[in-house]
């Protein structure tokens, strides 16, 4: 899951900026209260380890398109995330996405032609900076446990992004991915409210598999992640009731809304 620079931002970054043992030699990382990037952000995407613990608390579903990425709802229209509070503080007590949890950091190839991937941080972050207080992030042109620990975690998500790559690959190699569609009818509300825009596994493709596939599917761990998956839609109507409760239902003249 790395990104290009030269290509775009991923989701919550608006800049990146290598970190420099020169340029970054007096800055420190401080503590912060809340993510305010994640207000609004109803699609986290998700790791294929994440998804049997995130399935717990939201419906996971795959983004569509080419290239397609394991997503967990934490809301189910643009720009509504029923999880964190207008600051960004968590509303209740559940699993935070990798995705998430390593923002301001990632690592980026600095140029289309590198070869190898370099930590980068989010400039317009709060979180680190020319701060009086925190922890610093070099000591004697040094990174310290702070920036390598920061480095071990990026790395790790960037390992586990490549496993995740490889079961997407499968899930579309197998035909099992199939476009996703909701519908909910509300009292009170004169039309549906009908969500597309995802895909989902089919469950009768699943259950066609040849039994060599399944066997082994089942040998690898990947069957499990995607019953976990399966799972989790059932969860769908519980973040609509929650932005029932906070008041966050789109328009009724617009019932069809996009994942």
């Amino acid at each position: 899951m790395a990104s290009n620079p030269q290509s775009g931002l991923p989701l919550f970054y608006n800049g990146l900026e290598p970190l420099s043992s020169q340029q970054h030699a007096e800055w420190k990382s401080r503590r912060v209260e809340g993510a305010p990037f994640l207000v609004g952000a109803h699609a986290i995407p998700v790791t294929v380890e994440e998804i049997p613990t995130a399935q717990r608390y939201f419906p996971i579903v795959f983004s569509s398109g080419p290239d397609a990425v394991p997503l967990a709802l934490m809301g189910l229209n643009e720009g509504v995330n029923t999880f964190v509070d207008e600051a960004g503080k968590l509303t209740d007590n559940v699993y935070v996405p990798a995705y998430a949890r390593r923002y301001p950091w990632m690592l980026a190839r600095l140029s289309p032609n590198a070869q190898d991937l370099s930590l980068c941080f989010d400039p317009t972050t709060e979180v680190i900076g020319p701060f009086e207080d925190g922890e610093p992030l070099f000591v004697d042109g040094q990174p310290t446990d702070e920036v390598k620990n920061i480095l071990g975690f990026c790395e790790q998500f960037e390992m586990a992004g490549q496993r995740t790559a490889a079961f997407m690959k499968e899930l579309t190699d197998q035909k099992l991915l199939i476009d996703g569609e909701f519908t909910i009818q509300q009292e009170g509300y004169p039309q549906p409210f009908v969500y597309r825009g995802f895909q989902m596994v089919s469950e009768e493709a699943l259950q066609n598999l040849r039994g060599d596939v399944a066997r082994k599917m089942v040998q690898s761990g990947m069957m499990a992640v995607i019953f976990a998956h399966l799972f989790s839609l059932q969860l769908i109507r519980e973040v609509f009731a929650r932005q029932i409760e906070q008041g966050k239902l789109p328009p009724q003249q617009l019932p069809v809304a996009p994942l």
